[in-house]
């Protein structure tokens, strides 16, 4: 039912996607665009270049001379042809003659002969051998062809009339909200094909508790009447917080698909242009349209873009166009009331930095994290994404879930479309354990690069990687390793793949001491094998440079800068305006401090396991590649039972 209190839609072309939306109903007053004072001076402009279109083109090309000039013509033999029609003559010369009352040269020519002449005139032409014909020398255009030309300018600025109307009837004139500065044509809504299979809580897996909380937002668009009978008010926005690939889209689009109700979706990007206004009338008309077919879902994407925190340093004041914008959505769900039945859901990866208006109980009253999947959840949501791949009989999904810790459900999709291409590029009819293990060797290592090392940078290739695997298999509760390669992959000129056998949620300090030398080990295997220190640590640097900065600025774990986050987490902060100059000092005092130990302990361990290390780099020179087992029989380490999660 719409609502009679919304005003109609104005232009069928709006920035966002609809998804179970009812047609619109053909009934309705046709507006005229422009309203009627654009019509009037449209139809002064018309009528005017109408009138100049016809005086030029009802005026032919010939010149118009004096009947001295023809009857000079006439006796020096240089008129041809000739027609008259009462005393109005026209002609055509021999030879090209500069006009006297003109400019430049005629041919074809009009004259008239006065009534008084008595000059022999015909006598004249038959001693000359002119031609007297009974049809006009200059052929005139016709009545059609005169009133097609006449049309033309009419039909072209009727054209441009009615397309400037519709510009100025959706962004509100020419230098107004939109208007013609900058506006770029927004995309038309997108329609689900009729009886097409809406997207249900069945297609979604691995979040169940969050599909949980989203079923009290079903409930209410399926039976709003007994939460009315009760006094109870469904919160008015949804929050979906999360890592990027984590489903908030396909989370808000299975509960319009479970309640059965029409979803819009836009990105809030969109809503942002160059004149200020658009977006605030985008949000207006967006909020309108959902009214009109309530109960019914408005899906908001990055709301970060248009909802960060106002009064920052980037903003241009109270007219910034992303303030206007978020204005007017804070207006309209204020605006809401019990009985239209639409919600609002949004979807951010950056929570923290919205406006505190935005998530205020009122509007945004309920944030629901959306975090990657655990490993029951990997494996639904793989077997989800390989419903449509025939899968060879030893397929364990269940085997690469374990083995794909952190990975989000887009990741897991790519995983299980690049196993579909590695099939289909080696002619086989299913995908094998084999696709998918390479599958996701590539999608976390990288592509192989067939690329020819010098033998000394081979060599050090090899020592660099058995360094951090053998540091990996020594230090207690570290990451089993999975993979050593010196293949080149990505940017790597070599790569060890470590993964934990249980989701971690938590990490103790002895754990991320023992990442720090396992990172250190390609950097310590080269100092103690070689003595030097390559670039090739780069990598292995960052990463440590993140886990020790977070150990001592954010978690606690140094004595000197105590229990407090001294650094938030926010990278686009500066580093040097988060904390007091001491305060900066002592952090990096301290992270200097851990990363030495451990580097010295990551030197002295391989020393003292040296035949290992060199173990390691042999195997892995003649073969290249090492698998688990492989190289822990290499190493001589036991594998450590796996935990279960």
């Amino acid at each position: 039912m719409s609502n009679p209190r919304v005003p109609p839609r104005k232009a069928p072309d709006q920035p966002w996607h609809t998804e179970g939306t009812p047609p619109e109903s053909p009934s309705g007053r046709w507006k005229m665009p422009g309203g009627w004072i654009g019509l009037v001076v449209a139809a002064l402009v018309v009528f005017l270049a109408a009138i100049l279109a016809l005086s030029l083109f009802n005026e032919g090309d010939e010149p118009t001379i004096s009947y001295t000039e023809f009857s000079k013509q006439v006796d020096e033999g240089n008129v041809t042809k000739i027609y008259s029609k009462g005393d109005a003559i026209q002609g055509q010369l021999k030879n090209a003659q500069d006009n006297p009352e003109g400019d430049g040269k005629y041919t074809k020519f009009k004259t008239q002969r006065p009534s008084f002449a008595d000059d022999q005139l015909w006598r004249n032409l038959e001693q000359r051998n002119v031609t007297v014909t009974a049809s006009p020398v200059v052929q005139q255009r016709s009545f059609l062809s005169n009133l097609l030309l006449s049309l033309a300018p009419m039909v072209l600025l009727v054209a441009l009339w009615i397309f400037f109307a519709r510009r100025m009837r959706t962004g509100g004139g020419l230098g107004g909200a939109g208007g013609m500065l900058g506006r770029k044509a927004p995309p038309k809504p997108i329609e689900l094909e009729p009886g097409a299979p809406r997207t249900t809580f069945a297609d979604v897996a691995g979040i169940d508790e969050v599909a949980g909380e989203l079923n009290d937002v079903v409930d209410f668009l399926k039976n709003p009447d007994a939460y009315r009978r009760m006094g109870a008010k469904m919160p008015r926005g949804v929050l979906l917080a999360g890592p990027p690939g984590t489903g908030k889209t396909l989370l808000a689009r299975a509960v319009a698909g479970e309640a059965g109700v029409p979803f819009f979706s836009a990105s809030a990007s969109e809503f942002i242009e160059m004149i200020v206004g658009v977006g605030a009338s985008r949000v207006r008309e967006l909020f309108a349209e959902a009214r009109k077919v309530a109960p019914s879902i408005i899906f908001i994407d990055e709301i970060d873009t248009i909802g960060r925190a106002r009064g920052g340093g980037s903003a241009m004041g109270g007219h910034d166009e992303r303030e206007q914008t978020l204005n007017q959505i804070l207006t309209e769900m204020d605006g809401f009331s019990g009985s239209e039945g639409v919600i609002v859901i949004a979807a951010t990866n950056r929570a923290d930095i919205l406006d505190p208006a935005l998530t205020r109980p009122g509007r945004f009253d309920r944030t629901v994290q959306v975090s990657p999947p655990d490993r029951g959840g990997r494996e639904a949501i793989l077997e989800i994404h390989t419903r449509e791949i025939p899968l060879a009989p030893d397929v364990n999904l269940g085997q690469v879930a374990r083995t794909t810790p952190g990975m989000t459900g887009a990741d897991l999709a790519n995983l299980a479309n690049e196993a579909a291409l590695l099939a289909v590029k080696r002619q086989q009819e299913q995908v094998t354990q084999t696709d998918l293990s390479e599958a996701l060797e590539k999608v976390q290592l990288g592509a192989e690069r067939s690329l020819v090392m010098p033998e000394e940078e081979r060599h050090r290739t090899a020592h660099h990687e058995s360094g951090h695997a053998l540091l990996g298999m020594l230090q207690p509760g570290a990451d089993p390793v999975r993979k050593i390669t010196i293949v080149p992959r990505g940017r790597a000129l070599g790569v060890t793949l470590s993964t934990p056998d249980a989701d971690r949620y938590s990490y103790t300090e002895e754990y991320l001491r023992g990442r720090i030398i396992g990172a250190l080990g390609g950097m310590a295997a080269e100092h103690v094998v070689y003595g030097v220190i390559t670039t090739g640590s780069e990598n292995d640097l960052e990463q440590v440079t993140n886990i020790v900065r977070g150990m001592v600025a954010r978690w606690g774990m140094s004595e000197r800068i105590g229990r407090l986050s001294a650094l938030p987490n926010d990278p686009q902060q500066a580093y040097g305006l988060a904390a007091a100059p001491a305060t900066l000092d002592s952090i990096d005092h301290e992270m200097r401090r851990i990363v030495d130990e451990c580097y010295e302990e990551a030197c002295e361990k391989l020393r003292d396991h040296r035949a290992q290390l060199d173990a390691l780099a042999e195997a892995l020179l003649a073969n290249e590649t090492l698998e688990e087992a492989e190289a822990y029989r290499i190493a001589g380490i036991p594998r450590l039972k796996k935990e279960t999660s």
